[in-house]
């Protein structure tokens, strides 16, 4: 885990039940907000931007 890192919830969020949690920063972090201790995906930047990109593509 990156205990310094902050993360938090996207304003997209409307359910705060069902959503993840998202830290930016040389690696974006993403981890479920109800499950903060099973750890985390890590994305290089370049990686989650195009993820990201698809996401928006796609709504």
């Amino acid at each position: 885990m990156h205990p310094s890192r902050e993360f938090h919830k996207s304003s997209r969020s409307a359910n705060e039940a069902a959503c993840v949690e998202v830290s930016e920063g040389a690696e974006t972090l993403i981890r479920d907000t109800q499950n903060r201790t099973a750890g985390h995906l890590g994305f290089p930047n370049g990686e989650w931007r195009a993820v990201l990109r698809v996401l928006r593509r796609a709504s």
